[in-house]
């Protein structure tokens, strides 16, 4: 029988992540050397990569950090299942990729896979630490975000798992009432699911399409001729409204827009990043 005891399982499943069976065998397979136990699960991880390959990642976390209050970097992180997800060696990975990120300053997945760590491609770090965890792992997305202040918010919709919601939002002032602000529309991002920052940024073929779909509907209700046009522009507004974030109402204060609590604050928006684990 291999020499090692409970406390050695335990230890080598802390510093893996991989189930109570995988850490057993490799233990009996190196008679109970952890060192080498580790790096049988590390071979035995990789040697699986290809089988794991067309495996659906749709479980993970978002984690976001700001620098110098003045540029914010977010990333959404996947694994196949919650139980990784919420695992100590899948969290600390995503920390990893994420200061990394903000150590090579790169602001798109290409970039940052190609980034530096401990020597060698984030890429092949990742796929590393996925081999031990036993899963397919994928860094799926990052977005950056600037400004004179801009405000984090990582909400969790599980209390057993990590961040599944994350926001970055940015304004053009750095006064409290404004950071105070800030913050309060990355919680009502965040709850609200905006899609878009400004009108400027809804592609002009999703106005078309909602301002002929409001003609449709209204022609099959049949409105009035004469009142067509302002149906039409009521019912596109209204688009704008649910999807654009300075449009919404605001979650606290719902007799206000978004603007104009960001006007009370003597400041305006700058940037939003929104990202939902799998969505």
């Amino acid at each position: 029988m291999a020499n090692y005891t409970a406390a050695d399982i335990k230890a080598l499943r802390e510093r893996t992540g991989a189930g109570m069976m995988d850490v057993k065998k490799a233990l009996d397979e190196t008679d109970g050397d952890t060192e080498k136990a580790l790096e049988a699960i590390r071979i035995r991880g990789l040697k699986g990569a290809a089988k794991r390959e067309g495996r659906s990642a749709v479980e993970g976390l978002v984690t976001a950090k700001v620098v110098n209050g003045t540029k914010g970097f977010l990333i959404e992180i996947n694994a196949e299942t919650d139980f990784v997800a919420k695992s100590a060696k899948f969290v600390a990975l995503a920390d990893k990729v994420l200061e990394t990120a903000v150590a090579h300053d790169v602001d798109t997945v290409e970039a940052l896979l190609e980034a530096d760590v401990e020597g060698k491609k984030l890429v092949d770090f990742v796929t590393e630490e996925g081999a031990i965890l036993g899963e397919k792992v994928v860094v799926r997305r990052l977005a950056t975000v600037e400004g004179s202040f801009v405000d984090a918010y990582l909400h969790k919709t599980s209390k057993d798992l990590p961040a599944q919601v994350g926001v970055l939002f940015a304004v053009d002032a750095d006064s409290d009432q404004a950071k105070e602000a800030a913050h309060d529309i990355a919680v009502h991002a965040a709850a609200l699911s905006p899609q878009f920052l400004t009108r400027d940024e809804v592609p002009a073929e999703t106005v078309a399409d909602e301002r002929r779909i409001a003609e449709e509907t209204a022609r099959a209700e049949n409105k009035p001729e004469q009142a067509m046009t302002k149906i039409i522009e009521g019912r596109t507004n209204a688009y704008f409204k649910d999807n654009v974030l300075v449009d919404q109402p605001f979650a606290k204060d719902p007799k206000k827009t978004v603007t104009q609590v960001l006007e009370s604050a003597g400041t305006s928006a700058k940037g939003l990043a929104r990202f939902r684990v799998g969505a």
